[in-house]
């Protein structure tokens, strides 16, 4: 009699699942605002932050779990500091990714007489990893608790000096009138209204973020392209969960959170059939929000050391 086999842990489905459950019950959490012991971002054992997904994930579980501290580590990493994860705590899933050669034997795979056989020995995988963060841990050093940062106060509906600064900093065209916020293609220019329209201005950059993501997608920036979009199919459902968490990446760094005028069931829909219908895809779109908003303060740091430049 055969053995029944236990299905291999699939990362990618679970992570999607959990997301998916998360959607269904109408909140997005990573637009809460938040830090963690005085953080934005959930950082490794060594403080390194965590890029793309991971870093979605984490600040999503941190808002839902309510941890204070923003110190993410394995059993090993614990065990080794004299630590011990509280009996019934619940790990998080996190991935990581390598490229290993493939064993060709000694064999020259070209088949076409061009220079592409290393790059088609080389295969990129996934591997996932489980991590507990600090406030499931006793005895961890105090340094893994540090003390919260009093929240800022902004006046309403008033620029924010350094975050008004990395935006008008990018070469990327705003107008900004009317009621709408949209970027469009043909002109490669981004609409937004006022800031004299939004009462707490930390939304105001959300959206301005959210909008300038979509313009990295242009073929002379990033090149972004998931097929013909139109308003509620899939490509632009695609889109329009890069913009997002572009704007969560890029609000971690400047102190905003994600903020869009749709926050309504189509909106969670968009989310919801691109993620029941692929599981990879949340990993794929925040490497394209990680390339997004990497681009976009590179832009910024460009654009204000040019002023600098000219001013001396």
């Amino acid at each position: 009699m055969a053995r029944s086999r236990t299905p291999k842990f699939d990362a990618s489905e679970v992570i999607t699942n959990e997301i998916i459950r998360i959607i269904e019950r109408g909140v997005l959490p990573w637009r809460k605002p938040w830090t963690a012991g005085g953080s934005s971002r959930p950082v490794r054992v060594g403080g390194e932050p965590y890029q793309g997904v991971n870093n979605f994930l984490l600040t999503m579980r941190t808002v839902m779990a309510g941890h204070s501290s923003p110190f993410w580590m394995t059993l090993p990493q614990a065990n080794a500091l004299d630590a011990k994860v509280r009996k019934g705590e619940k790990s998080s899933v996190v991935v990581y990714y390598g490229q290993r050669r493939k064993d060709m034997g000694g064999q020259d795979d070209r088949s076409d007489g061009d220079d592409h056989s290393e790059e088609a020995r080389i295969f990129r995988f996934q591997k996932s990893y489980r991590v507990f963060n600090a406030c499931q841990i006793d005895g961890l050093p105090d340094s893994f608790y540090p003390d919260p940062e009093p929240a800022p106060e902004h006046p309403p509906s008033e620029p924010i000096p350094h975050m008004q600064a990395f935006f008008d900093a990018i070469d990327i065209t705003t107008v900004f009138t009317g009621t709408e916020a949209y970027y469009l293609p043909p002109v490669d220019k981004v609409y937004m209204p006022s800031i004299t329209r939004f009462q707490d201005p930390r939304n105001f950059y959300g959206v301005w973020a959210h909008e300038l993501a979509h313009a990295t997608k242009a073929p002379h920036r990033l090149n972004r392209d998931f097929g013909f979009s139109k308003f509620g199919n899939t490509s632009y459902a695609r889109e329009e969960i890069v913009a997002e968490l572009t704007s969560v990446f890029l609000g971690q760094t400047l102190g905003f959170t994600a903020h869009t005028f749709e926050m309504n069931a189509a909106y969670l829909h968009n989310w919801l059939r691109v993620l029941r219908s692929d599981k990879g895809a949340i990993f794929k779109h925040a490497a394209d929000a990680q390339r997004a908003c990497d681009y976009l303060i590179a832009r910024s740091e460009t654009g204000r050391a040019g002023r600098s430049a000219e001013a001396a």
